[in-house]
């Protein structure tokens, strides 16, 4: 396929050329553990994370799906009490095969503070070692336990929101339609960022970015790879893994989905979104032009970041009834900066 990438916005290029000043192996069998290793570099000690905010920070160790490892996830709650009584359930990113629980953790810290609502980020198995199902049932069964633990936690059950960036909104995706097909726990929303939900790598995007970017096709197709094996791109692939295999989109959470005009999920969001429209269902879809992956984290003051985080915003405060986080950080004092997200797939 003969592509011409579409150009960064000018603000961002100078960022992603100093980001990629000098490159790095590529992702493959022979670095995954390298640069998962340096993926840890990323994660800040917890009093740093929390950075003086009125926020409690909790670990707690819970059970894992029917004979696998239990699970631990971190938990955020505003020191004087929940004020909102609606939680977020985050999934981190990382391609399947990287990331930890506090990755992105600032802004749940400060969402936390704004809103006065509870946090709850989730520790899942990560392929190669634990090839699916091991992820998304790791992440279904944390949304389960948070669900039944609401009243412990501080909020209705019924206005959570699972949310993820890149791998993170793959999994958000493939727990929301776990949670529809087994029954689960009421879903108020999805939040799909840069979702990572397409194993076939045939979209225009794919192979636009390929070589360019935070998360390029080369990185992609390892990540599928370490995630499904040889089933990477074949017939058989479940929709619980790659969401966008999924036949049937109805039913499901209403939907935030965003990502970069400058990556390669651009053509697979614009997808998913389609399709839960042409079966009546709620999604709200935002390509940001000339935006690459990754972008709200490594250039959170650039104009089109900062619209993106106002966005999003403004949907978690329509589809969990929040107060609008203009009202809360006059009374905080305390602005709500950082993007929501990770830089890695």
């Amino acid at each position: 396929m003969t592509v011409t990438p579409v150009p960064f916005d000018p603000d961002l290029l100078p960022v992603y050329q100093a980001l990629h000043t000098g490159g790095g192996p590529p992702l493959g069998p022979e670095t995954v553990r390298a640069q998962r290793d340096g993926g840890g570099l990323m994660t800040k000690p917890i009093e740093e994370i929390l950075g003086g905010r009125p926020v409690e920070f909790e670990d707690r160790v819970i059970p894992g799906p029917a004979g696998a490892p239990d699970l631990t996830v971190s938990i955020l709650r505003p020191k004087g009490g929940v004020t909102t009584p609606a939680a977020l359930y985050n999934i981190h990113g990382g391609g399947m095969c990287m990331g930890n629980r506090f990755w992105s953790m600032e802004s749940f810290v400060e969402l936390v503070d704004i809103y006065g609502l509870v946090a709850v980020s989730v520790e899942y198995r990560l392929a190669p070692e634990h090839p699916h199902p091991a992820p998304v049932e790791d992440c279904y069964a944390g949304l389960v336990w948070v669900s039944e633990h609401a009243d412990e936690l501080g909020f209705d059950p019924g206005r959570i929101v699972v949310m993820g960036r890149s791998a993170g909104g793959g999994l958000a995706a493939g727990v929301s339609l776990l949670a529809r097909d087994r029954g689960g726990p009421a879903i108020a929303g999805q939040g799909l960022y840069c979702p990572m939900i397409d194993d076939r790598n045939t979209t225009a995007s794919s192979y636009q970015y390929d070589g360019i970017g935070w998360w390029d096709r080369n990185s992609n197709l390892w990540g599928w790879r370490f995630l499904l094996g040889d089933d990477a791109g074949g017939p058989e692939v479940s929709p619980y893994a790659a969401p966008s295999r999924a036949t049937d989109l109805s039913g499901l959470p209403p939907a935030y989905i965003d990502a970069g005009a400058c990556e390669v999920f651009r053509d697979e969001a614009v997808d998913y979104a389609t399709r839960i429209w042409a079966v009546g269902g709620q999604a709200e879809l935002h390509i940001w032009a000339g935006a690459f992956h990754g972008f709200t984290e490594q250039a959170p003051d650039a104009t089109v970041s900062r619209a993106s985080k106002a966005a999003r915003d403004s949907w978690l405060e329509r589809v969990l009834g929040l107060p609008r986080a203009t009202a809360r950080e006059a009374e905080s004092g305390q602005p709500v900066s950082t993007p929501i997200g990770g830089a890695h797939g």
